[in-house]
């Protein structure tokens, strides 16, 4: 595992038990062809949607501006 190097990411995801869009930066090796390696420990539990570059500011999510009930009334 000489070749492999670790490298920033920023993984967004669903939660098994949510539909909230969550992201979690993270630091995972990073084989010689590019793929970083996502350990089964940090899937599990979780549906991975994308794993970008380095840290991310997510603006606006997927259900941001959805207002509970409780809200509207």
């Amino acid at each position: 595992m000489t070749d492999y190097q670790e490298k920033s990411v920023t993984v967004i995801y669903y939660s098994d038990t949510s539909l909230e869009l969550l992201h979690q930066m993270e630091s995972f090796l990073q084989c010689p062809k590019g793929r970083v390696i996502i350990p089964e420990s940090f899937k599990k539990g979780k549906s991975i949607i994308a794993v970008c570059e380095g840290e991310i500011n997510i603006l606006n999510k997927v259900g941001d501006r959805i207002l509970s009930v409780d809200e509207v009334a």
